[in-house]
């Protein structure tokens, strides 16, 4: 009887039974794509105006009206309770625990044509979630992987030493690294209030409704946070303080990491179904360095504030960034967005025209075309990105906009231009996905800081005026991503790939079939992972 009871019990958690249906408001639901494009596809269907598309990951307490039927597809599950039991009879004094365990399982097996050489990759890990009642929600990832990576993406771990999107690369031979990555939170909602939501975590935040962000992306390592999320009427209002890292000097040693802080204030205002608009705000200061101590600044724990006020009147050198984001819904199939960012500018030099460094901007725009020429699930986007020389950077290396040694806005840094293509379609469990870009970036010359490395500082830029984006030594980059996968398990998400990637990048406008890469894997796609950067 007691094995029965085993076995009944690991075939509710591998297979994801759901015992309990309510409204979880503390959970946060996971930073994916394919999440990303079937909230989309709902939203521009309700036009919800409880729900705010551009401040990721979404908060539960927005989506009480979504449900899965309204987008037939199979993604991770928003309502996926594996395991539910309830205490005292009494029903006023009843408390649900809904816990939920995933393994995570990310294998990939491919053949790099440049170097003429098999490439493994095998990670894995598990995800829990522990729901009590509505209110509180644990939620823990431990994630670890052996990889090897084409050469397009094995160059960048060597000059970095670093696996992009998460920390530290462990080298074990030439060719090939190790690397954990861990992430969680502890959320709780008061009760009987809808409006107030705190969390405590690690994790990685993203602002807008495009592909990338010129405002703050999920691009870097996760760093630790406290959040503060309200939600009320058609506002939704985030502030979260964060302990980040700069790691320009430490050569690889934890020891020298130099602490780094940042407080971020984002408002969303539904205006109407069809139009949202957000203001960001932020500010990054470094910590204890050579010459003197300091912590967290309690100036900035103010969550109602501008900052640019605040620094003024405590005549501080900080760092702060502010942008605005837009997105309009046309015709139940259209979303067109965009976004400005603003890191240091003044109207003068902006109307004079003379190409003055510290007129540091970045935005985009782009749209999505949903259920495309009235196809059911296909998507089509298109997006422009850029960023003049010299933005996200900072007279203070240590101060600058980003995190473990990765930008905190686009993976190119600054000074380029880059133009996305994106086409997605989906039918039962298979999906087809491919994926277009092509940059052109202003690289720094050996001895010149012509604004594009993040981590070389302003005070040692070339010249005052004359500065255009892409200048310097104009690097092309041209890729195209073609993916096909199968569901395997809907609970997991897990799916079989098949895909191939083609990049070609040179100095000159002559490409070459630099770095085919065909790949098959099978992985559980919880967060998102970026190649092409």
């Amino acid at each position: 009887m007691q094995n029965k009871l085993y076995t009944c019990l690991l075939l509710c958690i591998l297979n994801g039974l759901v015992l309990a249906q309510y409204e979880p408001l503390a959970r946060n639901i996971p930073l994916n794509t394919d999440v990303v494009n079937t909230l989309d596809e709902w939203d521009l269907k309700t036009g919800d105006l409880s729900f705010h598309s551009s401040f990721k990951p979404f908060w539960s307490r927005t989506l009480l009206n979504y449900r899965d039927s309204l987008c037939n597809y199979a993604h991770f599950p928003i309502h996926n309770f594996f395991l539910s039991k309830t205490f005292n009879d009494a029903p006023n004094k009843r408390n649900t625990y809904n816990f939920q365990f995933l393994p995570i399982a990310d294998v990939e097996v491919g053949y790099d044509l440049l170097s003429q050489r098999l490439i493994n990759y095998t990670g894995g890990g598990a995800h829990v979630k522990l729901n009590i009642n509505n209110d509180f929600t644990f939620a823990g990832t431990v994630y670890g992987a052996r990889t090897q990576l084409p050469f397009f993406l094995d160059t960048q771990i060597v000059q970095t030493a670093l696996i992009p999107n998460y920390e530290q690369a462990y080298r074990v031979n030439a060719n090939t690294y190790t690397f954990l990555d861990y992430s969680g939170y502890i959320s709780y909602s008061p009760q009987q209030n809808k409006i107030f939501n705190f969390q405590l975590g690690k994790d990685k935040h993203f602002i807008g409704d495009g592909y990338r962000s010129v405002l703050l992306s999920d691009y870097a390592a996760n760093y630790p946070y406290f959040r503060i999320n309200t939600s009320i009427w058609h506002l939704q209002y985030h502030v979260w303080y964060t302990w980040l890292y700069d790691i320009t000097n430490a050569n690889g040693i934890k020891h020298n990491f130099q602490n780094k802080f940042g407080t971020f204030h984002y408002l969303s205002w539904n205006v109407a179904k069809e139009f949202q608009i957000g203001v960001f705000e932020n500010i990054i200061w470094q910590g204890t360095d050579s010459n003197r101590v300091r912590t967290f600044d309690a100036n900035y724990l103010n969550p109602v504030i501008f900052f640019r006020p605040q620094e003024f009147s405590v005549g501080s050198p900080d760092n702060a960034f502010i942008g605005i984001n837009m997105n309009a819904k046309l015709a139940n199939t259209f979303k067109l967005y965009a976004q400005l960012g603003l890191d240091e500018f003044f109207l003068k030099e902006i109307r004079a025209r003379r190409g003055w460094w510290a007129n540091k901007q970045a935005w985009q725009v782009g749209f999505k075309y949903m259920n495309a020429f009235h196809v059911p699930h296909l998507t089509l986007q298109a997006e422009y990105n850029t960023a003049r020389p010299y933005t996200y950077t900072h007279g203070a290396v240590a101060q600058n906009y980003a995190h473990y040694g990765q930008p905190l806005a686009h993976p190119l840094g600054a000074n380029f231009k880059e133009y996305i293509g994106i086409i997605n379609f989906h039918k039962n469990r298979w999906q087809l996905n491919w994926q277009g870009m092509y940059a052109i970036v202003g690289r720094d010359s050996l001895k010149s800081n012509l604004g594009q490395n993040l981590f070389l500082s302003y005070t040692t830029r070339t010249f005052e005026y004359g500065h255009k984006t892409t200048q310097g030594l104009k690097q092309y980059i041209l890729q195209s991503h073609l993916r096909v996968s199968y569901l395997l398990l809907s609970r997991l998400n897990l799916k079989a790939e098949l895909g191939y990637i083609q990049r070609s990048e040179n100095f000159t406008q002559r490409y070459q079939l630099q770095n085919p890469y065909v790949y098959f894997g099978i992985r559980s796609s919880f967060w998102n992972v970026y190649r092409d950067y």
